[in-house]
């Protein structure tokens, strides 16, 4: 079991993503996002979410990702930040965002 002192260990933060490229690369399909978290800066993520959306939607939208792991090196990129979602019934990733827009950093509790 999980202890309260373990979940406060995990910062978990919504960001606007700023840019989205293709990431060939990776093992499985995935794209390279940019997200900006307002005072945290910006960070990089390698998101497995091909199936469910284009590049160009997302730009814009805000996500919510753990900003607190150690960098990942996925092929040639460091992925600074676990953006989070939800597996469909054909374990392929669903965002989890904000329904209303919120400042860029806040974080999720």
């Amino acid at each position: 079991m999980l202890t309260w002192d373990d979940f406060e260990k995990i910062d978990i933060r919504t960001g606007t993503v700023l840019k989205i490229t293709e990431f060939p690369q990776a093992k499985k399909p995935a794209y390279q996002l940019t997200i900006d978290f307002g005072p945290l800066g910006i960070k990089q993520s390698s998101a497995q979410i091909t199936h469910h959306y284009q590049p160009g939607e997302l730009i814009g939208c805000q996500v919510i990702a753990v900003v607190n792991f150690p960098p990942k090196q996925i092929a040639n990129f460091f992925s600074e930040c676990l953006v989070l979602g939800v597996y469909d019934e054909n374990n392929q990733v669903i965002l989890i965002r904000p329904d209303k827009a919120v400042t860029n950093g806040q974080k999720i509790g």
